[in-house]
């Protein structure tokens, strides 16, 4: 767990990517800060991309509740009240946010219940601006109930494509392998995954590797990516969220990312954070993430300023909402209210989302074109 009392020592000579003259288009980070004329405009129109949110984690408490009422399964209060989880940075605080996620997870029974956490999700997503998501899923824990791996993944793909044309929100999808299971079930998701790759909506855009970061050996892994790469699909694998910089120097060694989930503790080495900008890896950052799970006691100590004037290409994500009871509006208040980002700052931090994704060009491009019209758009003022 990082000392919150140290600094992250930075490079002091990378220009960030927002840097360049003020327009629409991007406004420098300085001039950001120099016009502080109170605009707040609604960050629920602000268009982004969702870039980290798992499947079973983007459930409504609702929805859970229905779900675990239809199949008769008792479920444990911490998933039913209205707290965000708290755990230590340990294995026993790990153990505690795999059980309840587990308990949750338990609760996916039927194709049906499949299909409605998509389409939700997606419909979520649209309510916060959201025109991109690329949600992940491991169909092995689904296989049981549906027939199979390939089955699972195919219903989840098929809704994805419902859900993006009844929305209006692009649906991709991330088969993320887990690091608690063999490395040579990693090969079979990939094999698997590819055959459904593409960039849009209801296809395989990536391929990646979740669960505790302190388990498994990352280089065993290597294989599933290179099947994966081969079919053209980006390496997004998780890393650097309960570990420190050298599992970051770990993973960009053993998978070549092109993105990489959390990836925040990278603030603590100027070395690795320099090696990312240089590789021009985007960092999925997920600050409810990092505080629940005890990586960071607040959101002020996640150090979502340090990465981001580094020249860092971060895009914010909610991760688990279902227990985090955070989603990503909130990420982007935080950015606002905790670490002082402006409007034009949080609309560059969209862009950083949009350019980040998997998307197609021209879905980039639109998306890119809508923040420059909400930059343009009115602002309030906001209230002392």
């Amino acid at each position: 767990m990082p000392d919150p009392t140290q600094q992250p020592e930075t490079s002091g000579h990378r220009t960030p990517p927002s840097a360049g003259p003020a327009s629409p288009g991007g406004a420098s980070a300085d001039e950001a800060r120099a016009r502080p004329d109170g605009a707040r405009r609604d960050l629920a129109t602000l268009p982004k991309a969702h870039l980290h949110l798992h499947f079973t984690g983007s459930m409504r408490q609702s929805t859970l509740a229905e779900l675990a009422e239809s199949h008769g399964i008792r479920l444990p209060g911490a998933l039913l009240d209205l707290d965000p989880l708290r755990v230590p940075a340990n294995e026993r605080g790990w153990f505690r946010f795999q059980r309840l996620y587990d308990a949750a997870r338990a609760c996916v029974r039927t194709e049906s219940d499949m299909r409605r956490i998509i389409r939700e999700a997606a419909e979520d997503d649209a309510s916060e601006g959201s025109g991109r998501l690329e949600i992940q899923v491991d169909p092995t824990s689904y296989a049981p109930f549906v027939g199979g791996i390939t089955p699972a993944l195919e219903i989840v793909l098929d809704e994805a494509r419902s859900a993006s044309a009844t929305t209006g929100v692009e649906v991709g999808v991330i088969v993320a392998s887990s690091r608690m299971r063999h490395p040579l079930d990693a090969r079979i998701l990939a094999r698997l995954a590819a055959l459904h790759a593409g960039d849009g909506a209801g296809e395989v855009i990536g391929f990646g590797l979740s669960n505790d970061e302190r388990r498994g050996d990352t280089s065993a892994f290597a294989p599933a990516f290179r099947i994966a790469r081969k079919a053209g699909l980006a390496s997004v694998p998780h890393g650097g969220e309960l570990l420190g910089p050298g599992h970051v120097t770990e993973v960009l060694d053993a998978l070549q990312p092109d993105r990489l989930g959390h990836g925040v503790r990278a603030g603590e080495d100027a070395r690795v954070l320099d090696r990312i900008v240089a590789q021009d890896v985007s960092l999925e950052v997920c600050p409810a993430s990092n505080v629940s799970l005890g990586v960071y006691a607040d959101d002020a100590q996640v150090p979502l300023r340090t990465l981001v004037d580094a020249g860092a290409r971060v895009a914010l994500g909610a991760d688990d909402p279902l227990l985090f009871r955070s989603r990503l509006v909130a990420q982007y208040e935080s950015a606002r209210d905790v670490h002082g980002f402006s409007d034009l700052e949080l609309a560059d931090l969209a862009r950083s989302s949009i350019r980040a994704s998997l998307a197609a060009e021209s879905t980039q491009r639109g998306l890119l074109a809508q923040v420059d019209r909400w930059v343009e758009g009115p602002a309030e003022q906001s209230r002392a």
